[in-house]
């Protein structure tokens, strides 16, 4: 007999944090506000009901958090080497097989920087200061 654990709510809370930090702080890093946009609707990293069912036991929600945690920090160096492309396609790999829809590989990020003005603002960053009224 084998008893597995089911995935906390905390831990569905913790990845969709990610998964908004990814869209809000790496994805317009990296690509325009239309192209993030298209990720949304292909549902790119959406976390659904469905979604959590399958993720379903503590070790998969903790191989989820620890692969998008993995993901952001690569993709927030400033430099993208090679040296990180293995580890960063081993953890999409991760995702895809943990029911979690992320179609990357890690040179459409290298390209993807290389083509993206760094002073573009995007409707999907947080605003670094707030009008008060």
């Amino acid at each position: 007999m084998k008893i597995v654990f089911a995935s906390t709510p905390g831990q569905e809370e913790e990845i969709c944090e990610l998964v908004r930090y990814v869209y809000s702080n790496i994805f317009p890093l990296y690509f325009t506000d239309d192209e993030i946009s298209q990720f949304e609707k292909l549902k790119v990293l959406h976390t659904s009901d469905q979604q959590f069912e399958e993720i379903g036991t503590l070790k998969d929600a903790f191989q989820v958090m620890a692969s998008i945690q993995t993901l952001i920090s690569i993709l927030e160096t400033t430099d993208l080497d090679e040296q990180y492309a293995e580890l960063f396609n081993k953890n999409a790999a991760n995702l895809q097989d943990l029911g979690l829809f992320f179609p990357f590989e890690y040179e459409q990020f290298v390209s993807a920087k290389s083509m993206k003005n760094s002073s573009a603002l995007s409707m999907y960053m947080k605003a670094h200061n707030q009008l008060l009224v």
